[in-house]
Parts: structure tokens; C-alpha cells; sequence
């Protein structure tokens, strides 16, 4: 058995969802060090798409940010932010990785504040992009580092980033396109989908050595439990080898 940290499981966990031949709207941190991951591992035809503008870097260097020049690095295209957000709107990009300090049953994300808008509890950094990946690409996967109850709430108490809203519809008729919405939920425990009628969040897989009670446990409102739930993989020796010999070798994330 391989020895590995929780933030290479996850980095490993998530690079799975992403498909050969597909486009990724990528942010800084883990969604990075994923895509590298699986240009390397089983997707040398993703796609991966920054904010500022770089499409289809090689991600041979791992950039620090979304801006970085390495996003641009053996790229198909170099634009900018409103090329890249028109993109989304217009139905090319298939998945958008996110993250928040909160997110509820419908996969609503709260990156804006804690408690009241004014005066808060505490003030986060607000959106940036996430707003309009959510709202655009055909898939959101949202990656939170930690399941507890402070994080997945019965109710946000922003909604930055929308999920399904209120539930079944709601996107719709909100002016989403139809279609869209999140598609899973990373975390240090489990993975999670959304139940296709419901659309509410439904426990699929859990981590090696924890029980499906513990993750029910763990979250603020009734999560959904799928009829068989399996277990997550453990990362290999040969992801854990290129995460930290080529894609993260001055551990800047892992």
C-alpha cells in the first residue's frame, strides 16, 4: 500500500473524472495539479482552459495561478477572460472544477461571506470566475477539503456559485442553460453525485477506511445515500511518482 497525504488523494481522486478529449476549466491549486495528472496518467487530449486566457497548455510546468505564463505554455490559443468566459457561455467547456467554504444539498457554493453580508462574520474572497464556470460548463466538480457540518449546510449563506438553486427547475428557470449543473463532490472522506430527479446530493463512494455513517454524520443536512456505495482508490505508486517527481516536485500543493 502506497503512503500518501490527503491533499494527493484528492489531487488523484479528481484527475479521474477528468475524460480523454475533453475541456476543463481549471483553477489554481488541485484542479492544476489533477489535469497535469491526467494529461499524464489517461487523458492526453484534455483540454485544460485558464481564467486569463491560456487553452490547451501542455501543463509540463505546473503554473502557480491562473494568470501565470505557464498557462499559456505550449498552448493551442492565448486570449483573455472575456474570450475564455464566451467560450463557456457557448457551450464549449465540459467541465469546471470549483471549491468554497460552504456548500448545501443542491451544490450551491458560498465564497462571499459568513453569517450576514454586512456586517459579516467573515468576508471571503467573492467570486472571481467561479459564478460563470458554474453557470456555463456542462459539469461542475467542486473539490472541499474538509466534511464537516460548518461546511455543507442546510442553507449558504451566499449563494456565489449556483447549484441547482432550490432544487428540480430551478436552473431553468433561472436562465441556465439546461443541462448543466454539478456532477460530483470531492472531499477528504468521499465522493459524492447529485440524484438525477431530486438533484440533491447523494453519497456514491466513500474513502478507504470510512464508513458511509460517518460521512452522513459529518454533513449539515440529509445527505442521500446511493443503494451500493463503493470505495475511492487509493492513489498508485505511479501517480504518487509523478506527482511529486514531475508535477509537484518543490511541494507547492502537496
Amino acid at each position: 500500500m502506497a503512503n500518501y497525504n490527503e491533499s494527493e488523494f484528492l489531487i488523484c481522486l479528481a484527475s479521474k473524472l477528468m475524460e480523454d478529449g475533453t475541456t476543463a476549466f481549471v483553477g489554481t491549486g488541485i484542479p492544476m495539479l489533477a489535469g497535469a495528472l491526467a494529461k499524464r496518467m489517461h487523458a492526453p487530449n484534455l483540454v485544460p482552459i485558464f481564467e486569463f486566457g491560456g487553452t490547451g497548455a501542455s501543463l509540463e510546468k505546473l503554473p502557480l495561478g491562473v494568470g501565470d505564463s505557464r498557462t499559456f505554455h505550449k498552448a493551442v490559443a492565448a486570449s483573455g477572460i472575456c474570450d475564455i468566459m464566451e467560450t463557456a457561455c457557448r457551450g464549449f467547456v465540459e467541465y469546471g472544477f470549483l471549491g468554497g467554504a460552504q456548500i448545501d444539498c443542491y451544490g450551491n457554493l458560498n465564497t462571499t461571506v459568513i453569517g450576514k453580508y454586512w456586517p459579516p462574520k467573515v468576508r471571503l474572497p467573492g467570486s472571481g470566475g467561479a459564478n460563470d464556470v458554474a453557470s456555463f460548463c456542462w459539469k461542475t466538480i467542486v473539490i472541499m477539503r474538509k466534511h464537516d457540518a460548518r461546511a455543507f449546510v442546510p442553507k449558504v449563506d451566499f449563494i456565489t456559485t449556483p447549484g441547482y438553486l432550490t432544487g428540480p427547475g430551478a436552473r431553468e428557470k433561472a436562465g441556465l442553460p439546461p443541462g448543466t449543473g454539478p456532477y460530483r463532490v470531492v472531499t477528504n472522506l468521499a465522493l459524492m453525485d447529485f440524484e438525477p430527479v431530486t438533484k440533491r446530493m447523494r453519497l456514491i463512494a466513500t474513502h478507504p477506511g470510512v464508513k458511509p455513517e460517518d460521512v452522513v454524520k459529518a454533513t449539515g443536512f440529509e445527505l442521500l445515500v446511493a443503494d451500493q456505495v463503493g470505495t475511492n482508490p487509493e492513489p498508485t505508486e505511479k501517480e504518487l511518482k509523478l506527482l511529486r517527481e514531475e508535477i509537484d516536485k518543490d511541494r507547492y500543493y502537496i
